[in-house]
């Protein structure tokens, strides 16, 4: 059996994470090493190691995760703005093998990005 991602090992409680949203599709949690003033990840508890690997039967979960987003970013009072990023492959930024959206807020995000 493959090794779990730490995102997989995080949504199985194996290693301590700040959770800041849950239900039976996702998990959001704080980013360790944060690269805003608020920086949530939110993760499919279905493993898609990115973007390109998701199928239209995964339509329904995409969806849900952004609106999820939305739903986090009210409750966090982020009405000033912020930023959702998803990252695909090694010149993307990805650095974990499961698909999952950046949450960006509490500060003034410039673009371009990177």
């Amino acid at each position: 059996m493959p090794d779990k991602t730490i995102f997989q090992r995080i949504i199985a409680r194996e290693i301590p994470s700040t959770c800041v949203y849950e239900d039976d599709v996702c998990y959001a949690f704080r980013d360790i090493n944060p690269q805003a003033p608020t920086h949530i990840l939110i993760v499919p508890k279905k493993l898609i190691v990115r973007l390109n690997d998701a199928s239209p039967a995964d339509q329904s979960l995409l969806g849900h995760l952004l609106l999820t987003a939305a739903r986090i970013a009210r409750d966090l009072n982020l009405g000033r703005g912020y930023r959702v990023v998803i990252n695909s492959g090694a010149d993307g930024g990805e650095t974990v093998p499961h698909l999952h959206l950046h949450l960006l807020a509490g500060r003034s995000l410039r673009w371009p990005p990177g």
